[in-house]
């Protein structure tokens, strides 16, 4: 599979995970893809939290859902209907969660490149992520990004420092299948923007 091949058949996966183990040498390959990721100032400001745990797992699992009833509760008529029909989460049926999170203080105190865009360190982290994503896609795994929790409810339930940011759960391992479209596309919530509208020259 080729990089274009990997980029347009990745998805946000929810309801096709499988369970099964993801042989430890598959899992080394896509967390060596993350973390050959550029950053900023070469500062690597990424760490990985490989979530195996039932218990820690099953109760992220319920502070999603609550997250996710409040999120409905904003909604009304037609976006709501949509809303209850789409699944936002695959922690419970994927085969690991991985927490990833950012230092803003790793390569300090001076962050070579870093001194004028203060997100250039979160920007890496997500570099890494979409590294992870793309090797698993050419692994036959799926990836879920789960964002409906609170920042401070996840450090609290990992012993995450305060210091550092947890910026992505996401849920991996082998799928049935990835879907042709993406979900939010699927169940009618959002259409793609064609490129050419969001391709300016020169000037906004």
């Amino acid at each position: 599979m080729n990089v274009y091949d990997a980029i347009h058949r990745r998805r946000d996966v929810r309801a096709e995970f499988t369970g099964a183990p993801i042989p430890p040498d598959v899992l080394d390959r896509v967390l060596e893809a993350a973390h050959a990721a550029p950053s900023v100032g070469l500062s690597q400001p990424w760490d990985f939290i490989l979530v195996g745990d039932s218990a820690a797992r099953r109760a992220f699992y319920d502070h999603v859902q609550s997250e996710r009833a409040a999120f409905a509760a904003t909604l009304t008529g037609a976006a709501a209907e949509r809303f209850a029909r789409i699944k936002i989460d695959g922690i419970l049926e994927s085969s690991l969660s991985i927490v990833v999170t950012y230092d803003p203080e790793r390569g300090g105190p001076a962050v070579l490149g870093r001194h004028a865009i203060a997100d250039a360190g979160l920007y890496s982290v997500c570099l890494a992520i979409q590294n992870l994503w793309l090797a698993a896609t050419v692994e036959n795994l799926g990836v879920g990004w789960v964002s409906f929790y609170r920042e401070p409810y996840l450090r609290d339930l990992l012993g995450i420092p305060e210091a550092i940011r947890p910026v992505a759960w996401l849920c991996l391992g082998p799928v049935t299948r990835l879907q042709s479209a993406p979900d939010l596309e699927r169940h009618g919530w959002r259409r793609r923007r064609p490129l050419d509208a969001a391709v300016h020259h020169d000037r906004w």
